[in-house]
């Protein structure tokens, strides 16, 4: 039975109650009555629940579709402005005993190079990537406990918040590892994370379980289970996510807004992010047999309907999709993007972009600066703000701020702040000559006066040398 109190797995994403949620869709794709009810709901900027998002999901009439695409670019504004905050993913090691059949990391790939960083080829990888210009990392490794214990991974966070390179340092790191024990949640938030992130891959269980054939993450309860260890354990922002094109994409948008109901009904706090990756081509792995693909047009879709369901929440798109991709879903509600990255171990202290070790290929290939520059000619701002983590506004905290708009007196500012340090001390002559005109526009944008003039003052104690302000 339905539940989205309850703490198994099974009870708060029912596979009978996302059937009935389809099966209504379905019936009601034409109801114009209902549709336009839902999307003048979805205007109150409150979010929509699994049941009213698959309708509008389902719906076809192209007009109302536009409305809804419209609506979620609005909401995006609203919410967070025209910011787009920047990362990139730091691989530590592609060893792993899972037997997933979509990732060229399983345990069966025989020919792939394994790899894993020690503690001072992650130091290398980090300057790199701070050379680039990054302040902020997503952790990714594969699950092994004799590779990569926790111990591992606590002594890499370790590493990267040490480096301080010429004016660089990693200022939040995001981590993005296999479903884990409380106690190791707990080591985790302690270690000084910024969001954990875990992709469901699937929530239809039973395609869960013949994915991962074989290996710990053939669990279908702990790993679906893994957020409410995770807040037990501390850690108050989570990130969702999807793997759109191993299961029917109806039936995942409606199992991951039910786990964004779930963790809002058990612990008052929704999803932090929610990432949209689609399965890609990689080492031994054909998308192609998976028969769930989605197209563009579709994949757009889903990005405006999560938007307006779950109004508040950071919504992720990374190098896996392509320049043309990218900059429609930065129209639908995207807030957050990677620049630069590279999915192989140690791929960032390569001249040329290995291969060999890759989890996906990457799509958008263009540098950090090709991108920022591109964001900022779009009309976007591109942000490499971290304060909130460090000003501890995280969880109900941030979700308060950001429900009532509130977060943009903090975020705007902070945002032209790290832009100006990137302009400073990394961007190509072009790209600073655009920023600097960017941060100029942006200021009075800022509302209340003496934030403004602070963070002027401010601006020009960075022209001047110094860095890390906030708000």
């Amino acid at each position: 039975m339905y539940n989205a109190k309850s703490m198994k797995a099974e009870e708060f994403i029912c596979h009978e109650e996302i059937l009935d949620t389809l099966a209504y869709a379905e019936a009601n794709k034409n109801n114009k009555e209902l549709l336009e009810k839902i999307i003048a709901k979805a205007k109150l900027r409150k979010g929509l629940s699994h049941r009213e998002a698959s309708v509008l999901l389902a719906c076809e009439d192209e007009k109302l579709v536009q409305e809804m695409f419209a609506l979620a670019e609005q909401i995006k504004k609203d919410f967070y402005g025209n910011r787009i905050v920047l990362f990139a993913p730091l691989y530590l090691s592609n060893y792993c005993i899972n037997h997933c059949v979509y990732c060229p990391y399983h345990a069966t790939n025989k020919h792939i190079g394994r790899k894993k960083l020690t503690q001072d080829e992650v130091r290398d990888e980090v300057i790199a990537l701070q050379d680039m210009g990054h302040k902020r990392l997503a952790l990714e490794a594969g699950e092994d406990p004799v590779n990569n214990p926790i111990e591992y991974i606590l002594d890499c966070i370790k590493t990267i918040y040490s480096i301080k390179h010429k004016n660089g340092a990693i200022r939040r790191v995001n981590v993005n590892i296999a479903a884990t024990t409380v106690e190791n949640y707990r080591k985790l938030k302690e270690a000084g994370i910024g969001t954990y992130i875990l992709f469901q891959e699937t929530y239809h269980k039973e395609s869960y379980e013949n994915l991962h054939p074989r290996g710990p993450k053939h669990n279908y309860a702990y790993h679906t289970e893994a957020m409410d260890r995770a807040m037990e354990g501390g850690i108050d922002d989570v990130g969702l996510g999807v793997l759109f094109g191993l299961e029917r994409y109806r039936y995942e948008l409606a199992g991951l807004l039910m786990h964004a109901e779930h963790l809002e009904a058990v612990h008052g706090v929704g999803p932090h992010t929610i990432s949209v990756p689609r399965i890609k081509r990689a080492d031994d792995i054909d998308p192609g047999v998976f028969d769930n693909g989605i197209d563009d047009a579709t994949f757009c879709k889903i990005i405006a309907i999560i938007r307006i369901a779950v109004p508040y929440t950071g919504m992720i798109i990374s190098t896996r999709e392509n320049q043309a991709v990218r900059e429609k879903a930065l129209h639908l509600g995207i807030s957050q993007i990677s620049g630069g990255s590279r999915t192989s171990v140690g791929g960032y202290t390569e001249d040329v972009r290995p291969t060999d070790t890759e989890q996906f290929d990457v799509s958008d290939q263009r540098s950090l600066d090709e991108v920022i520059e591109w964001l900022m000619e779009l009309g976007f701002l591109p942000s490499f703000c971290t304060a909130c983590y460090r000003a501890g506004r995280t969880g109900d905290r941030f979700m308060e701020l950001c429900k009532s708009k509130q977060i943009q007196n903090c975020c705007h500012p902070n945002a032209l702040l790290t832009l100006k340090e990137y302009l400073e001390d990394y961007a190509s002559p072009a790209t600073k000559a655009l920023g600097e005109k960017l941060v100029q526009a942006e200021l009075p944008n800022i509302p209340q006066e003496k934030v403004r003039e602070v963070c002027i003052e401010r601006l020009q104690k960075i022209a001047q040398g110094e860095r890390d302000f906030r708000f």
